[in-house]
């Protein structure tokens, strides 16, 4: 370590240049003479180097500048994880690629809950730019339903309605199954990523509430009627 000395004012006795002491001393020294005593013998005292000293402020400013960028760091990264975790949740519900319109009633020109299935379906499917799925159910075959060929053009013109006329259509038609299952197989088999329908289909105990949620494999979207 490097010393320094330092000048400071004295009195004029601290200064006297005759080397010999007092050859009477004062037996009971004065406070002021103990002051003055006390400020000879501080005169001289060790300091740090400057360039030592500028070195270790220069480091610690380093080392706070650092601690402070690794808390903002810090703080940045736990908002983003805060952030980004209803994202993941939300995504599922905002990135559809496929949808899937099922129709169960018997109406040849669609109920009023499928017609309004028809219409939020080509809605979203423009929003998102996906495509469409038409499932047609019935218990019965194609045979015994005469107004069939009508049912399906009331699809395609409800569709086109909303902007879509190229569509993929399949038809499950007497196979005594549950149109719940059905619906839950096609979106299964063609990865879908949500069904629209119309709580209707509920209500006219088309479909079964409890095993939608068993065979669905997807979100559902039912619209109040």
């Amino acid at each position: 370590m490097a010393f320094a000395h330092c000048s400071l004012a004295l009195p004029s006795e601290a200064l006297n240049p005759n080397p010999n002491p007092n050859p009477n001393p004062n037996p009971n020294p004065t406070r002021a003479s103990i002051l003055n005593s006390s400020v000879v013998a501080s005169t001289s005292f060790p300091i740090l180097n400057p360039s030592l000293s500028s070195s270790l402020r220069n480091r610690s400013l380093k080392f706070s500048n650092l601690s402070k960028k690794s808390c903002r760091i810090g703080r940045a990264s736990r908002a983003t994880l805060k952030e980004s975790e209803p994202n993941v949740a939300g995504d599922a519900f905002t990135e559809f690629k496929h949808l899937l319109f099922p129709v169960t009633d018997q109406n040849p020109y669609l109920s009023e809950g499928t017609r309004q299935a028809a219409a939020t379906t080509a809605a979203l499917a423009k929003k998102y730019g996906a495509d469409i799925t038409v499932v047609v159910i019935n218990e019965n075959s194609k045979d015994s339903l005469p107004e069939h060929d009508t049912q399906l053009s009331s699809i395609r013109w409800h569709l086109s309605e909303g902007g879509f006329k190229e569509f993929r259509l399949i038809e499950r038609l007497g196979e005594g199954k549950k149109p719940t299952a059905i619906i839950g197989e096609v979106a299964d088999d063609l990865n879908l990523d949500l069904v629209v329908m119309s709580m209707e289909a509920i209500h006219s105990k088309h479909v079964d509430a409890n095993l939608l949620v068993e065979f669905i494999p997807c979100p559902v979207l039912l619209l109040p009627l």
